[in-house]
């Protein structure tokens, strides 16, 4: 492990915002915070809402600029990208942030039920091969309904046709709850076919968002409504892959073999 990762984790481990829980810390001992994050961390009775795969945070932090009166939690694994954020919110003072250092997996054990008011995944891995690691997944919804509030708000901002497409069945295949779905989010946005309430909130753009839209990669969006109760089902269908994504991973190891 090179130094700067073992200096952000040094950091990690003092920043007042930032609390880890990957799975190496299982233990029989309940997580402290399930079930008090407004009264023990954030010392509030504001709504909380969940970033999942938050990577550096800039979403996670450009929610808390605009909703103040809102707490907002990034969550993510790779703890040497989330030092950016966490550094982010102490610096400008954002007491409504903080940031959970875990495995997705393990999200119903870190929150009480009803504790999460709504889940935004943005730009989460397609996971093309495995079903039970798409964050949209029937797998992580039983998980989400644990802690959210019922019909609480999942929002899918994605790169991804497979991933948009594949959730897009999800929400047919169990009649939930569509809010707002788009295949082009930004031309969308300009043609005023969003709810002006949603139009800050879907215009935060990412580093990592704006590689997909210097490639000409349209963006989607979809939005649907979690209930507490019912069975959930998978979609029978076979979804066409994100060829975009296979031809990067071809040209870096022709790239590698080449050397």
């Amino acid at each position: 492990m090179g130094k700067g990762k073992l200096s952000k984790f040094a950091d990690m481990a003092a920043f007042p915002n930032v609390i880890e829980y990957p799975y190496t810390f299982i233990s029989d001992v309940p997580f402290p915070l399930r079930g008090c994050w407004n009264k023990d961390h954030f010392r509030n009775t504001n709504p909380i809402t969940l970033e999942l795969g938050c990577g550096r945070g800039e979403y996670t932090i450009g929610l808390a600029k605009l909703f103040p009166e809102r707490n907002f939690i990034g969550v993510d694994i790779k703890g040497a990208r989330m030092w950016t954020g966490a550094r982010t919110a102490i610096e400008k003072n954002l007491t409504n942030v903080a940031f959970l250092r875990t495995n997705i997996e393990l999200i119903d054990r870190l929150f009480g039920n009803n504790e999460i008011d709504e889940i935004w995944l943005t730009f989460s891995d397609p996971q093309m091969k495995k079903v039970t690691k798409r964050l949209t997944s029937t797998y992580f919804l039983q998980r989400y309904r644990h802690i959210l509030v019922d019909d609480g708000l999942v929002h899918l901002k994605t790169d991804s046709n497979f991933l948009f497409t594949y959730t897009s069945y999800i929400v047919q295949t169990n009649n939930l709850d569509l809010q707002f779905s788009s295949k082009d989010l930004y031309t969308d946005i300009a043609s005023g076919k969003l709810p002006k309430e949603s139009l800050h909130a879907l215009s935060i753009c990412t580093y990592y968002e704006q590689q997909w839209l210097d490639r000409k990669i349209p963006i989607k969006y979809i939005c649907f409504k979690l209930p507490a109760m019912g069975e959930l089902y998978e979609p029978n269908v076979e979804i066409k892959t994100d060829e975009y994504r296979s031809y990067n991973r071809i040209q870096r190891s022709l790239s590698q073999t080449s050397r």
